[in-house]
C-alpha cells in the first residue's frame, strides 16, 4: 500500500483479490489467515491516507466467517485489537480513518465495553454510534429487539403502538427465526457501517443527513367519492383475474367479464383481493379501511428517513451529489406523455408523484404500489390522485392504454420481476409514450458491491440486489423500448426510453 496515490485503487484491488473473494459473496481465500498479521502490521506502518483501506479489509476478513464470531480469521484479526484501539485514539486520525476503524471494531462483540469506551471521546454522530452499539450487541432471546436498525437504530423513536406491533410479530418467531432475523439485522448494520467507511477512505468526509424524527401513525380519513375519482382512468384499468374491463362505484370495482369485485376505499383500489359479491355479507369498504387503520404507517418514515439513506448506500452517494431537486428536474425534463393516463409505478409515499402531477397534471395521473402503508400516505398528500394496490409484474391496464409510465426509485424493489415489469410497461404504453426511471446498478468495486448486497430489506431477505446496466438495456430492447437518455453519478441510473411501435 505504498504505491503512488494515482495507483492506490489498483494496488488495493490487487490486495483484495489476493485474500478475499472478488465475486462479492464475502468469503476469504485460503491464504487470508497467513496474511492477517502482515495486514495488521501494515495498518500501523502505512501512510495515513492508506490506513483506512487496510482497516476495512481486515474488517471484511473478520466478517467473512459471520455469523460465526470465533472462527480462525476472526481470532487472527482480533489478536491485534490493541493496535486498532490506538489508531482510534490518535488525535490526527481524521473521520475517514475513524469510520474505517469503527467498522473493523464492530466485529468484536466480546470486546463491547472496551470498544465503546474507546469510542466515547470521539463525539460520534448519533447514527454512527447507534450502529456501533448494535453491531456489538448480542441477541437476548428473552428480550429480542429486531427489525429497527435501518438506516440506524437511532433513527427509530417508537411510540407505544409501534412497540406493541413489533412485539406482536416477534413473539410469533421460533428460536431459529429469532436468530436468523438478528443475523440479518446485524448484516444490515455492518453493511451500512462498511459502505460509509469505505466510501469515506477514498473520497473524504461523508455528509450526515439532517435529523428526521419517525412520524406517528396516521388515522385513515373518510372515503372520497371513489367512483368519481377513478372515472377518468376506468377505461384503461383491467381485472387482474381475467383481463376484463372494470366499472367503479362506491365501495368496489366490478369486472364486466368475470364478475370479480375489488374493494375501493379512501381513494385506493385494492386489486390484490376480491370483495364480497353483491348480496353477500361483508362491507368491502369498511373492511379495507379497517385494514388500513391497523397497518403501521411506514410511508412517512420511509420518505423522511429511509429513502435518503437508501440513496446513499445504493447510489454510492455519501457526498450528497444527487439532491431531491436534481430528481425533480430530471422528471420535469424527461416525462413526455402522449394521450392517455400517466402511471406512477411503485409510487411509494408520493413525494415524486407530486412532481409528476405538476409536470403532467394531477387529472391524468394514477399511482400504483404493492405496499398499502405507502399508498395510505400518498392519498393523504394527493387526494386528487387515485391509487391502485397491485403487482408491477402484471399491470392491471389494457394494451397501449397509457400515455407515459414513471418508475422512480422502485424497480429494485421487485428485482426478480424487473424484466417482466419492463415488458409490462412496454405493453401498456402507447406508441411515443415515455418510460422514465431511476434505479441503481451494482458497483464495479467488489468491496462496495459487497456492502450494497449486505443490506437485508423486506423485499431483499437474501441481501439487496441491484442491476447490471447491460441487463436493463437488454430488457428495454427486448420489450421494444428505445433508450433516449441514460445518465447518473456513482451507481445511480437515470434513464428515459420510448415505445416506438
Amino acid at each position: 500500500m505504498r504505491s503512488a496515490p494515482a495507483a492506490a485503487p489498483e494496488a488495493f484491488r490487487a490486495l483484495v483479490d489476493a485474500v478475499w473473494d472478488d465475486a462479492g459473496d464475502g468469503t476469504a481465500h485460503p491464504g487470508a489467515l497467513a496474511a492477517v498479521p502482515v495486514l495488521a502490521h501494515a495498518l500501523t506502518d502505512a501512510p495515513a491516507d492508506r490506513k483506512g483501506q487496510l482497516a476495512v479489509l481486515l474488517g471484511l476478513l473478520a466478517e467473512s466467517e459471520y455469523p460465526r464470531l470465533d472462527g480462525p480469521l476472526a481470532r487472527a484479526v482480533h489478536a491485534h485489537l490493541d493496535a486498532y484501539l490506538e489508531l482510534l485514539a490518535a488525535k490526527d486520525a481524521g473521520q475517514p480513518l475513524t469510520l474505517a476503524v469503527l467498522y473493523l471494531l464492530a466485529h468484536f462483540p466480546a470486546e463491547r465495553d472496551r470498544v465503546l469506551a474507546a469510542a466515547a471521546p470521539l463525539d460520534l454522530a448519533a447514527e454512527d454510534l447507534s450502529r456501533l452499539e448494535r453491531a456489538l450487541a448480542v441477541l437476548d432471546p428473552e428480550i429480542p429487539d429486531l427489525g429497527r436498525v435501518w438506516p440506524s437504530p437511532s433513527a427509530w423513536t417508537l411510540n407505544a403502538d409501534e412497540r406493541a406491533f413489533d412485539q406482536s410479530w416477534i413473539r410469533e418467531l421460533t428460536p431459529e427465526q429469532l436468530a436468523a432475523n438478528w443475523e440479518n439485522d446485524t448484516r444490515t448494520v455492518l453493511g451500512c457501517t462498511g459502505a460509509r467507511a469505505y466510501w469515506s477512505v477514498w473520497h473524504g468526509d461523508p455528509r450526515n443527513l439532517p435529523a428526521a424524527a419517525v412520524p406517528e401513525r396516521r388515522e385513515v380519513t373518510a372515503p372520497v367519492a371513489d367512483a368519481t375519482l377513478f372515472a377518468p382512468h376506468i377505461g384503461a384499468l383491467r381485472c387482474p383475474a381475467c383481463g376484463g374491463g372494470l366499472t367503479a362505484r362506491e365501495g368496489a370495482a366490478r369486472c364486466e367479464r368475470c364478475g370479480s369485485r375489488y374493494p375501493v376505499a379512501g381513494g385506493i383500489l385494492d386489486l390484490t383481493a376480491t370483495a364480497p359479491a353483491d348480496g353477500e355479507d361483508g362491507d368491502a369498504a369498511a373492511d379495507f379501511l379497517e385494514k388500513l387503520s391497523r397497518v403501521p404507517s411506514m410511508g412517512l418514515f420511509y420518505e423522511a428517513v429511509a429513502r435518503p439513506a437508501f440513496l446513499r448506500v445504493s447510489g454510492s452517494d455519501w457526498g450528497g451529489e444527487v439532491a431531491p431537486a436534481d430528481e425533480d428536474r430530471y422528471l420535469a425534463e424527461h416525462i413526455r406523455p402522449v394521450d392517455g393516463p400517466v402511471l406512477d409505478l411503485g409510487a411509494g409515499a408520493g413525494r415524486w408523484t407530486a412532481v409528476i402531477a405538476e409536470t403532467v397534471g394531477a387529472d391524468r395521473l394514477i399511482a400504483l404500489d404493492a405496499a398499502l402503508p405507502m399508498l395510505n400516505v400518498l392519498r393523504g398528500r394527493l387526494p386528487e390522485v387515485p391509487s391502485v394496490l397491485a403487482s408491477a409484474a402484471e399491470l392491471p391496464f389494457g394494451d397501449a392504454s397509457l400515455g407515459a409510465v414513471v418508475c422512480w426509485n422502485a424497480l429494485q424493489a421487485f428485482y426478480a420481476d424487473a424484466g417482466a415489469a419492463i415488458a409490462e410497461v412496454a405493453r401498456v404504453l402507447r406508441p411515443g409514450g415515455t418510460f422514465t426511471l431511476m434505479t441503481f446498478r451494482r458497483s464495479d468495486d467488489p468491496v462496495y458491491r459487497h456492502f450494497q448486497s449486505a443490506h437485508r430489506f423486506p423485499q431483499h431477505q437474501g441481501g439487496l440486489q441491484l442491476f447490471d446496466a447491460a441487463d436493463l438495456r437488454r430488457w428495454l430492447a427486448d420489450a421494444g423500448l428505445a433508450v433516449r437518455e441514460e445518465s447518473g453519478p456513482g451507481t445511480f441510473v437515470f434513464l428515459t426510453a420510448v415505445r416506438e411501435h
